[in-house]
């Protein structure tokens, strides 16, 4: 559990992000590749990067350097998410470039004792690796994270106007209160869940405020920096994991006010489009007939909750911001959990 705790000052330098952290988003799809967890959500993006990378020949690069420096863990270096490039990417990669080379030898020792790091990792502290190192981020992020650019963005502005309700109801408490089942606002604390492996830890944000950053790549818990002496900034999902009975084949269920509201195959084929999913995905996880599923997100398009492109032999469903509203409201509603 990650305690932040608020002042009234904080409350006033409290900000959501206008726009995806291109930094972030790199490290947290590395984080989709090591694991399975949540992977029919990403089913699309991930067999998708994976021909990108093939085709760009960037298998060697992630699986020998990018992976190693981002695993999956309680810990990863702080220096390759700084909280300037919330936004945009060259910003973020002239703040990491500009990193002094003891904080990056200080967090790459960290690494080392946590998960362990490759031998190579300590020369990051030089300038020339790390610009080598820009590089090869750079031709990560446009191979398969920049395509999803525009989805990112359109989830962010859902993110943005379901929070901005909450504001003009409540102010900043109001926004606080409504982040969803994984962040519990309890005046003047936000309790945030945190990974099993991390030890529980208080942030005290001592008049800077924090910077909540929606993240499309992110699933499950929320994130923070390790060294509470950074800016704050909390990097969580836009879509929290709600917590509901397991379907077909382990597939989450949503709430059950939005069952209740379109049924349950409906609801979990917009659950499930929630990060983008072709008709045979929407069909798996609901556990019904293909020409079924079909007719499902003929129904949710019809609605204007989901848009449907094609992508080369199948089509892929996408949430509009209509529908990404509509199911952040119903996953973050404990009546319908």
């Amino acid at each position: 559990m990650l305690r932040i705790h608020f002042s009234d000052a904080d409350l006033g330098r409290t900000r959501l992000a206008t726009a995806p952290d291109p930094l972030w988003e790199v490290a947290a799809s590395l984080h989709r590749l090591q694991s399975r967890r949540g992977r029919w959500a990403y089913a699309g993006w991930y067999r998708t990067a994976r021909q990108r990378m093939r085709d760009q020949g960037l298998e060697r690069l992630v699986r020998g350097v990018l992976l190693p420096l981002y695993p999956r863990a309680a810990y990863f270096p702080d220096f390759l998410t700084p909280a300037q490039g919330v936004g945009d990417w060259d910003t973020g990669v002239e703040a990491l470039l500009a990193t002094p080379p003891r904080r990056v030898r200080q967090e790459i020792a960290m690494l080392d004792r946590t998960v362990g790091a490759p031998p190579w990792a300590a020369q990051l502290a030089g300038p020339k690796a790390r610009e080598e190192f820009a590089g090869m981020l750079r031709a990560y992020h446009e191979t398969v994270v920049a395509p999803y650019g525009e989805q990112v963005q359109a989830g962010i502005e859902a993110e943005r106007a379901a929070r901005c309700r909450g504001v003009l109801d409540n102010g900043v408490e109001g926004m606080l209160a409504g982040l969803g089942p994984r962040m519990r606002w309890r005046p003047p604390v936000l309790d945030v869940a945190y990974p099993r492996q991390a030890a529980d830890r208080d942030l005290h944000l001592n008049g800077r405020g924090i910077t909540l950053v929606p993240s499309y790549f992110n699933w499950g818990n929320p994130v923070a920096f390790a060294d509470p002496e950074l800016p704050p900034v909390l990097w969580y999902s836009l879509l929290h994991e709600p917590p509901a009975p397991a379907g077909p084949l382990g597939t989450e269920v949503p709430g059950r006010s939005l069952t209740s509201l379109l049924g349950r195959a409906r609801a979990i084929a917009l659950y499930t489009a929630s990060t983008g999913a072709t008709t045979g995905e929407m069909a798996r996880a609901a556990g019904v007939s293909a020409s079924a599923a079909s007719r499902h997100a003929t129904a949710l398009r019809d609605a204007g909750l989901v848009t449907t492109v094609r992508n080369g032999p199948s089509v892929l469903h996408t949430l509009t911001p209509t529908g990404a509203s509509l199911l952040r409201a119903a996953t973050s509603d404990p009546s319908g959990a």
